[in-house]
């Protein structure tokens, strides 16, 4: 039996961890092609942090609650759904909805609960695995052999994006700030670490690479702009998915232009039901054995109950986590 309401957590007014509020809302119903999923744990990403900021809205028709990834068990389906049955473990990828007991996905947007993961490390999986798989593999073009330079390497895209490069048999260089992250970083499988308050990354990427990395994922943005073109090789390819330090930045772009260097970029969350469902493809063809033959896992830093949301907000802020951040229903 369904409930008629559910518990959820929204941010009403913009502002810190503290902006958080739990609210009892209706439970959603499923249109034709959508799955409605009984919430068992729901991931925690920056996007949160931003939309909680008011800086970063909702798309259009997307729900006010915030939360990007959930797991758990689908309950119901809308009249055309043909890839889910009622009773299936999925993990899935939002547009909003997350942080709630109930959540509604689009069906090719949802992925089969890898078998042999409890629902906290599946929930962990949609957002930073759909993020690294479109942008390192798809846009990056990384290829085994290659080096990929991943800033924020403890960070759960980093993470994932150390893993799955491992094991596509590139080459890893990962920025992390202090000891821990880059002990945590080597056990992924990163070949070099480098902590860039001791260290400079472009004379290291160069050091370890002789002509600099094929692929850099950046989140930085600001100063790394420039600093990116340095570190690249020729040929390169720079994936910028957010912007920590800035948004502008002053660049020289000779090397941009004498490096034949491409520099892109992307955003996942406003992207169309379509595109999430052919990463969604991409991923159950070829990261799903990975992840179900165990040389994958999401990296699990902590987990909180749905009503302690603002302690997992807090948490991120404090940027001393590693791996991922979970919410518990």
């Amino acid at each position: 039996m369904i409930p008629k309401s559910m518990r959820a957590v929204v941010a009403p007014n913009p502002g810190g961890p503290e902006a958080l509020t739990l609210v009892e809302r209706p439970i959603p119903t499923p249109n034709r092609s959508e799955i409605l999923i009984k919430v068992a744990a729901a991931g925690v990403n920056r996007p949160d942090m931003l939309q909680r900021q008011g800086a970063y809205a909702p798309p259009p028709g997307a729900s006010d609650i915030l939360g990007l990834e959930v797991a758990g068990e689908i309950v119901a389906l809308g009249e055309d759904v043909a890839m889910h049955v009622v009773g299936d473990s999925v993990t899935a990828l939002l547009p909003g909805g997350g942080y709630a007991e109930y959540a509604i996905a689009h069906e090719s947007n949802a992925l089969p609960a890898p078998h042999g993961f409890s629902m906290v490390e599946a929930a962990a999986i949609p957002e930073t695995f759909f993020t690294v798989w479109t942008n390192v593999f798809d846009r990056g073009g990384l290829k085994a052999g290659e080096w990929l330079l991943v800033h924020g390497g403890s960070s759960g895209i980093g993470t994932t994006a150390i893993m799955l490069a491992h094991a596509f048999g590139a080459k890893v260089i990962a920025t992390v700030g202090d000891e821990n992250k880059a002990a945590a970083c080597r056990r992924l499988g990163a070949d070099v670490v480098v902590n860039y308050k001791e260290q400079d990354f472009v004379a290291a990427t160069k050091a370890a690479t002789r002509s600099g990395a094929d692929v850099i994922l950046d989140m930085v943005g600001g100063d790394y702009v420039s600093r990116n073109y340095q570190a690249a090789a020729p040929g390169g390819r720079i994936v910028q998915i957010a912007f920590l330090n800035g948004a502008k930045a002053e660049v020289n772009l000779a090397p941009l232009m004498m490096k034949r260097l491409i520099h892109t970029g992307s955003t996942l969350r406003p992207r169309s039901v379509d595109e999430k469902a052919v990463i969604a493809e991409h991923l159950r063809e070829k990261v799903w054995p990975l992840l179900e033959a165990g040389r994958c896992k999401p990296i699990i830093d902590s987990h909180f109950p749905l009503e302690d949301a603002d302690k997992a907000h807090a948490r991120m802020e404090s940027s001393a986590h590693i791996g991922k951040i979970v919410l518990t229903m």
